[in-house]
């Protein structure tokens, strides 16, 4: 961003305010949803702790009762995508039966999340480069989140199974699919009427379906008889 003020939006700073977090008093909340308004209007380059102050309408002082500087911010805000992409998968994942079907559940919800909050999606994965990936709490949601896809894959899997490098190369390679294909959705043009598809979600749908989700995984399906403990 340059040294420019980021320019008032009255519109935005009454979405913020007249949040319940906001009326609540609840600042921090305020900020972050705040920061999200800038990110998904703007981008990452646009997003600075005063310019989270002016949406959340606060001093510019204000922030750094909560956060000791932008990557604390930025830990935040994508904490909480982490935590908002594992309840999308933990929600589709109910509405199915079947391991098979949970799986590719958790494919989907993956996806959609990620279509739905690109400039979040982006933010998410950005640790790996960025300062505030040191963040603990960060760290342990973005792993919350891909035990998600683990629990899902282990109920395809016999419990002898479900330790051990097989099972966790089973799980990367059913993220990098699903993870693949969010990342095309969201950074290039990629048209799901191209494939007989209404939207990403059902082209994921469809993709994970033609693949069968039992062949993304490196090891045997369990068995009728397998115990399932």
């Amino acid at each position: 961003m340059t040294n420019k003020e980021y320019p008032r939006r009255t519109g935005v700073q009454s979405r913020v305010r007249n949040s319940g977090a906001y009326h609540h008093g609840d600042l921090r909340a305020a900020l972050i949803a705040a920061a999200r308004q800038i990110l998904e209007e703007d981008g990452f380059t646009a997003l600075s702790l005063r310019g989270a102050a002016r949406v959340a309408g606060v001093s510019q002082t204000a922030p750094y009762h909560h956060f000791a500087d932008k990557d604390a911010l930025l830990a935040s805000v994508a904490t909480q995508g982490f935590e908002e992409l594992a309840r999308t998968m933990e929600a589709r994942m109910r509405r199915t039966r079947g391991c098979i079907a949970r799986l590719r559940a958790a494919g989907v919800g993956y996806v959609s999340f990620a279509v739905a909050n690109p400039a979040l999606f982006r933010l998410m994965f950005a640790g790996t480069t960025r300062r505030f990936s040191d963040n603990a709490t960060l760290a342990a949601a973005g792993q919350h989140a891909y035990g998600i896809l683990e629990t899902a894959l282990a109920e395809m899997l016999p419990a002898s199974q479900r330790d051990g490098n097989d099972a966790r190369i089973a799980c990367l390679t059913a993220w990098s699919v699903v993870h693949g294909l969010a990342k095309l959705f969201t950074e290039t043009d990629l048209d799901p009427a191209s494939y007989g598809a209404k939207d990403a979600e059902s082209l994921t749908a469809k993709l994970l379906a033609q693949m069968g989700a039992e062949k993304m995984v490196a090891v045997q399906p369990r068995r009728r008889n397998d115990s399932p403990g």
